[in-house]
């Protein structure tokens, strides 16, 4: 199966849309390689601008560009983007509502051996808190180019979460995305697995374990965590024994708070979590990573498994 950084395929998405559309403003703090911007200041330089290790200025200089009509595409690592320029975030972009998309990079613990200062685990959770801000995670790279795509045609702010290492596509090449809408990749009756970003991938492998054992699993891919589309997941959480939320995040503010806010008005339902539980990460490998902090296959069967036991 084929795999790709869902960065990289944020790279080839930006380069060719700044190319396509002529309001596209792309800025950097001093990582773009890494990032995967230089794909668009390859193409197109004169609207690429490296802003340095300032994120909190890149936030304010991304604020002016867009009030002057610019689509804005402001990147960083994760941790940068989300944590160091919170409050510019906050007050620059979210509170102006302004057209500024900041797609951060290196999301997640499976950014690997840079280690806990660098793995952002808690950013879902900050920017689902500002008020009007979209928050989005693709799962694929095959999602990544349409979501980048998507998001130039809506107005207001963005926070797009990418990853580092690459992940198998499970998307099919005539996929349509369409922002705000979760995507049913499984079918079964008796156990709904939720799940964003790489987790998508542990999701669908732990449906095929579950299988063996009988259990019918009905997979969805959330890549829009705000706006939630609460009607997909009421629909599945009603012909359902239990609801299991998949993500590397925190298991505070993310995903499954999300979904548990969702079903706790709408409809109580017996439900789990598979998330980064209460702690730090540490530097190793990315699968080393995900196994030490429960976020396999394995795990998400187990959670199933041990939450459906009499």
């Amino acid at each position: 199966m084929a795999k790709m950084a869902t960065r990289e395929a944020y790279g080839k998405a930006l380069a060719e849309l700044v190319c396509e559309n002529p309001k596209v403003v792309v800025l950097d703090a001093d990582l773009s390689k890494s990032t995967k911007t230089a794909d668009a200041k390859a193409v197109c330089p004169e609207r690429h601008f490296n802003v340095g290790i300032a994120e909190g200025n890149m936030m304010g200089i991304a604020a002016g560009l867009a009030t002057c009509g610019n689509i804005v595409y402001a990147s960083s690592f994760a941790m940068f983007a989300a944590g160091r320029a919170y409050e510019q975030v906050r007050n620059s972009i979210g509170y102006t509502h302004l057209n500024v998309k900041i797609c951060a990079t290196h999301a997640g613990i499976t950014l690997g051996e840079d280690g806990a200062s660098h793995q952002s685990i808690e950013d879902i959770a900050l920017m689902r808190s500002i008020p009007g801000m979209t928050v989005l995670q693709p799962s694929d790279d095959i999602e990544t180019k349409q979501m980048i795509k998507a998001i130039s045609e809506m107005n207001g702010p963005c926070y797009v979460r990418l990853g580092r290492s690459a992940v198998e596509t499970v998307n099919a090449e005539d996929y349509k995305y369409e922002l705000g809408k979760g995507v049913v990749l499984r079918e079964g009756k008796d156990i709904t697995l939720i799940a964003t970003g790489m987790m998508v991938q542990e999701a669908m492998k732990a449906a095929a374990l579950l299988a063996e054992q009988g259990i019918e699993v009905s997979v969805i891919n959330i890549h829009t965590i705000k706006p939630l589309d609460e009607a997909l997941i009421l629909k599945y959480a009603q012909r359902s024994k239990l609801v299991v939320t998949c993500e590397e995040h925190s298991k505070f503010g993310g995903l499954g708070s999300a979904v548990a806010e969702t079903l706790s008005k709408n409809h109580p339902t017996k439900m789990a979590m598979v998330a980064i539980n209460d702690t730090f990460g540490e530097s190793g490998t990315p699968a080393a990573l995900i196994e030490k902090y429960g976020l396999t296959a394995k795990d998400v069967f187990n959670t199933v498994m041990n939450s459906i036991q009499p």
